[in-house]
């Protein structure tokens, strides 16, 4: 007789939804949150992902859900980096080790993925007005249920977040906000009086006492009247602190010791039954939390790939070639040494952007502003009035987050402010969100703005001195995420003429002009068409803007077929490509023209190659399209390489 193995998490296997974890006992909330934990390491060691924010709110997100009726009851999560055991929770736990692979389950939250994601996230900052949004909607049509945002202490440093809480604290609505104090950086330690104070100042007691007190202050005199009032808050802030919150209209309670399942139930039961006015809910919380690995870690094991649940020990393919990051970082930090004037700006992203080995190299001329894209362009803005050289490094997609900045306090003025771009084009798991799809379209229509791309990592080092030598206008570089191409690299990069791109492969029927680092597929598209005996150039513009016209012009007369190809959305580089031709008559050339960009969709996440398959970028999409173009019937055309 077979003895069946007891299972690891057994009051997790007891809840598929939210309305089964609510029929357990509060006694038993320890115990699930334990499991709740070691099944969201278990699944992040299988699939990588973002693991730290996670592991710091199970307990908070188990509270979350014991406490409030989800779905019903709104819950939206802030960026998304923590929404694993949410997950979990939310009848997808059969699918979370499918997290950030093609065709499975998004890193982020995702309203299509499930009711229980009722805002779309993975940028920061929008909890709370999507929150409030959805508070005054409910109003509107007369409904009941609650809306609870949880926002991080990082996401409050953008200044969204504050005008959001500026327009609740107006409106009044109710609506609950969890400020996720994960980095200490507001609250000090919480302890026993703390959650003491806070059920206290949450409870239908105080409120009701505290609303007698407005009532009965209310017939006093106006100075008697805000005297009392001002005394109230003063001693409120003076015990708990929150008085910028209470100043924009919420009432404030905290801290609170997000990992205490008995302290945060009765309070979040408090602010749950509040009817009145919107609530700050303080929560202190530890990334990492009950994994020693991550608990260890600088970073707190904030993204991860692969890893050996017990040591913590990530499992990453070796490489031959260097990270497009590393290069930027690294010749980055070349120019620096020989130039006082170079400083860098991030916004919260050091590690990411690669500033982080800047930062350690110098200090003093390294500056992370935190969520808070809009002040970093604008910032860098006014270094350069003054003679500096700001270095700008964003990705792409949080470009956006500053584009009227880019525009207003950039462009307009000419300031020689440098952008680098990261996760240019396609990034994989991470999926639409975080893609660099549009700032080929949305920077190459401003006057003065200097557009490259990089088509390898050497190409980069001379980007990146290019950028710092042109002191007369703005400039943007685009590179990918991930590794490069393995190329022979430069011991400095060289400064390149502005406006002129460079032919690889010579030939006569065909020309690919590639924008970026599908360059390496043109060159196989070049060989595949060149064993259909169809001779055919290869050439890498370097730059959108100024387009190389000489280029361009002699590539349209001297060939029958011309085929731009990028890494970025329609209306991009083959937009600006087609609009020289026609302003110099060449379209009536009779060339034939096709453009390649990004499909005029969000693609979803998958791995890098399969997206680009997908988005008929690679080597065979490349010959198959010169091939129509010739009215060719493609037969046994196979990509090689």
């Amino acid at each position: 007789m077979t003895t069946k193995t007891p299972s690891k998490t057994p009051l997790l296997d007891k809840v598929k939804v939210p309305a089964d974890l609510r029929r357990l006992e509060p006694s038993q909330l320890r115990q699930f949150a334990d499991e709740l934990r070691a099944e969201t390491i278990d699944a992040v060691s299988i699939t990588g992902g973002h693991l730290g924010a996670g592991l710091g709110v199970v307990e908070l997100t188990t509270a979350i859900h014991y406490v409030f009726n989800t779905p019903d009851d709104r819950l939206i999560w802030d960026v998304g980096h923590q929404c694993y055991p949410h997950k979990i929770i939310t009848g997808r736990r059969d699918r979370i080790r499918t997290l950030r692979m093609g065709g499975g389950l998004s890193g982020f939250t995702k309203r299509t993925e499930s009711e229980y994601d009722p805002f779309g996230a993975a940028h920061s900052s929008t909890s709370i007005s999507a929150g409030l949004g959805m508070a005054v909607a409910r109003d509107f049509l007369g409904k009941n249920n609650k809306v609870v945002a949880v926002i991080g202490d990082g996401s409050m440093s953008a200044g969204m977040a504050y005008e959001a809480m500026n327009n609740a604290g107006h409106l009044r609505s109710r609506l609950v906000v969890i400020l996720n104090d994960n980095d200490m950086s507001i609250a000090p330690p919480v302890g026993a009086l703390s959650a003491y104070l806070s059920r206290l100042l949450s409870s239908k007691s105080y409120r009701s006492l505290r609303h007698l007190g407005k009532e009965v202050s209310s017939v006093l005199p106006t100075p008697l009247r805000n005297a009392a009032r001002r005394a109230e808050e003063y001693a409120r802030g003076m015990i708990t602190g929150g008085t910028l919150f209470e100043e924009l209209g919420f009432f404030y309670v905290g801290p609170v010791d997000g990992h205490n399942l008995d302290h945060l139930l009765p309070v979040l039961e408090n602010v749950r039954d509040a009817d009145e006015g919107p609530i700050l809910l303080h929560v202190v919380t530890e990334k990492g939390h009950g994994y020693p690995p991550a608990e260890k870690a600088a970073d707190k094991l904030h993204a991860v790939a692969k890893f050996d649940v017990v040591t913590g020990a990530q499992v990453k393919a070796k490489s031959n070639a260097p990270t497009y990051t590393s290069v930027f970082a690294s010749s980055l930090i070349q120019e620096a040494e020989l130039d006082d004037k170079i400083v860098a700006i991030t916004a919260a992203m050091p590690s990411g952007t690669g500033l982080d080995k800047f930062q350690q190299r110098f200090p003093e001329r390294c500056f992370d502003v935190g969520i808070a894209e809009q002040h970093a362009v604008t910032f860098a803005a006014g270094l350069a009035t003054e003679g500096m050289r700001p270095v700008c490094a964003i990705y792409s997609t949080f470009l956006q987050r500053g584009y009227d900045q880019v525009v207003h306090d950039v462009a307009i003025q000419k300031l020689p402010v440098r952008f680098m771009m990261d996760r240019a084009g396609l990034v994989g798991s991470d999926g639409q969100t975080h893609a660099g799809s549009f700032d080929i379209p949305y920077l190459g229509c401003l006057p003065h703005m200097v557009l490259m791309a990089a088509a390898d990592e050497a190409e980069l080092r001379h980007m990146v001195r290019t950028s710092l030598a042109i002191d007369d206008a703005p400039s943007a570089v685009r590179f990918p995420r991930g590794e490069g191409e393995g190329v022979t690299m430069p011991e400095r990069g060289e400064i390149l003429e502005i406006g002129k791109g460079r032919i690889l492969r010579e030939g006569t029927k065909i020309a690919l002009l590639s924008y970026g680092t599908r360059l390496n597929e043109c060159m196989k598209a070049a060989e595949l068409l060149g064993a259909r005996g169809l001779s055919t150039t290869v050439a890498d513009a370097r730059f959108a803007k100024p387009l190389d016209n000489d280029l361009v012009k002699r590539l349209a007369l001297e060939h029958e077929v011309l085929i731009t190809i990028e890494e970025g959305s329609k209306l991009g580089f083959g937009a600006i490509v087609l609009h020289r031709l026609a302003e110099t008559g060449l379209l009536d050339a009779g060339v034939k023209i096709r453009t390649m960009t990004l499909p005029d969709v969000f693609q979803e996440h998958d791995s890098p190659i399969k997206q680009y398959e997908e988005a008929g970028l690679d080597a065979r999409s490349i010959a198959l399209q010169a091939l129509t173009a010739l009215g060719i019937e493609a037969i046994d055309l196979h990509a090689r390489g």
